[in-house]
């Protein structure tokens, strides 16, 4: 049986882009990166809505020297992809559909006969999931900035019990936590 995971990089005051839509800020360093690639390997499908998406296509042509891109750019190549839009015309990445509407009842069922996780990405998209009790671990990458506001990692309302499964330091001050939902 497959899980839902809700990974994120996010501001210490808990953004993952700024009021104008930049998160160069949370750009992870190589020893970052080469942890994110070790946890994004039990991924097998991403589900997106179409922003994120948009961003995370250049993964399907990047060519780039660093190993930790190249391996990046391997597991999402790799990856099923459901981009979740009503505006998007049509997808451009291999692997990918695209779902007109976010089901609740179709993505649980989706998730649950998955051999492998799936992964949820962009706080629109997760916010709906969250909010539906469909998550069931979160990951998040707490980089250490302040940003003062713009988009929101987690929904207002959202009320969850989590228990810290593993915590990480990292020498660039990102401290990574990884909570099961209970």
């Amino acid at each position: 049986m497959g899980s839902l995971i809700y990974g994120t990089i996010a501001s210490l005051d808990g953004y993952i882009a700024d009021e104008n839509g930049d998160f160069g800020w949370a750009e992870p360093d190589a020893e970052v990166h080469s942890f994110i690639n070790d946890e994004e390997l039990e991924i097998g499908t991403y589900l997106y809505g179409r922003r994120t998406y948009e961003t995370m296509a250049v993964w399907e042509d990047l060519e780039d020297d660093s190993p930790q891109m190249r391996d990046y750019a391997q597991l999402w190549r790799a990856a099923e992809k459901i981009v979740y839009s009503t505006t998007l015309p049509e997808v451009t990445t291999s692997k990918t559909r695209l779902e007109r509407s976010f089901d609740v009842e179709a993505v649980r069922r989706l998730v649950s006969k998955l051999p492998h996780p799936a992964s949820i990405s962009g706080p629109g998209l997760a916010r709906h999931a969250l909010l539906a009790g469909l998550v069931d671990e979160l990951r998040v990458y707490v980089v250490p900035m302040i940003i003062g506001g713009g988009t929101k990692a987690l929904p207002d309302g959202l009320r969850l019990k989590l228990r810290l499964d593993i915590e990480r330091h990292f020498d660039n001050g990102t401290v990574y936590m990884r909570y099961k939902v209970e």
